[in-house]
């Protein structure tokens, strides 16, 4: 359930500082992992990567489409898309309307998901991204409907898609209306996957619930970034059913790359390059941008599979034995 939101001018939003160790406007940040001093220049230059042990910090929208676009070619649709309260959803604090107008105004978007396209060197994409500090990234009618959008732009232009999830999984206070959205973006995806037009999947942290049980899982190439938490059930909740610790490392992405549930791990240095890569890759020779005919999809799918082999055995490589003895 979505709607128009009044007044809304439907262009970037300005960049926040987010994420674990990070103070607004502080000129050092504390990496959450290894408690290193970092200064916020050198760690915004670096990516907003730790330089001593590599933990990838949190990006919010906006940071992610800069990373990854061309400088410039991103242009937003459905900005103004909102959602509406289908249930009169009451907590014991407030009701979701004043929760949704809440979040609005701390973090600045209207919805936990933006969409739009732009290319990559030159290259088209339709592209939605999810933003974890509204809600959770939690997926609710309107996430479900721009990242179907995305998938339906790409259809219909016959652009690659790529969808970034960063998500706690569906919005409790949408109930049922949430969770439809698993089974109209899956159904999308179906539609794209028999048009032979390529859909990537970028995993980043954390990513659970319903979101992994859906798009997040259905790439025809899925790529995520170095430690992200993945599952469908986060630790915490595991543990509580089954009384259980879990070992470390036992649901992030060098842990799911292991079981072969993805198919590489990339360093946020290199994201753009690899996507720009893929998407060369699934390219149609002699096609225009906006348009690439089906028929050239299986070579250029084995070019893929053989790019993202080699880099699945440096992944695996750097995670090393540590974890042989949590393989199925």
């Amino acid at each position: 359930m979505a709607k128009e939101a009044a007044g809304s001018s439907g262009g970037p939003q300005p960049e926040q500082r987010s994420g674990p160790g990070v103070a607004p406007d502080n000129l050092m940040v504390k990496c959450p992992k290894c408690k290193e001093i970092l200064y916020s220049r050198d760690w915004e230059k670096n990516l907003k990567v730790c330089s001593r042990c590599n933990y990838h910090f949190r990006l919010t929208a906006h940071e992610r489409v800069n990373l990854l676009l061309d400088p410039g070619s991103f242009v937003e649709l459905d900005a103004a898309m909102v959602s509406v309260d289908p249930l009169d959803f009451v907590s014991r604090s407030q009701s979701y309307a004043e929760k949704l107008q809440e979040e609005q105004a701390k973090v600045n978007l209207n919805e936990a998901a933006i969409r739009g396209y732009g290319t990559v060197e030159g290259l088209p994409l339709s592209l939605a991204v999810m933003d974890f500090r509204f809600i959770g990234g939690s997926m609710g009618s309107v996430v479900g409907e721009k990242v179907t959008r995305a998938i339906e732009l790409g259809l219909e232009r016959r652009w690659p898609v790529l969808v970034v999830s960063t998500s706690g999984g569906a919005r409790m206070q949408e109930g049922f209306y949430s969770l439809l959205q698993m089974a109209k973006t899956a159904a999308a995806l179906a539609r794209l996957g028999e048009a032979h037009i390529p859909y990537f999947s970028l995993i980043t942290d954390p990513t659970t619930g319903g979101v992994t049980a859906s798009f997040a899982m259905l790439g025809d190439v899925i790529l995520a970034e170095p430690g992200a938490l993945i599952a469908f059930a986060g630790p915490r909740v595991i543990e509580q059913f089954m009384h259980v610790k879990l070992p470390e490392g036992t649901v992030n992405s060098e842990f799911v790359l292991q079981h072969g549930m993805i198919d590489a791990v990339v360093h946020r240095r290199e994201l753009r390059a690899t996507l720009a890569r893929l998407l060369r890759l699934y390219k149609v020779p002699g096609a225009t941008r906006a348009q690439q005919p089906a028929s050239a999809a299986p070579q250029s799918q084995v070019e893929a599979a053989t790019l993202l082999s080699r880099q699945s055995s440096q992944s695996r490589a750097e995670v090393g034995g540590g974890q042989d003895g949590l393989r199925s």
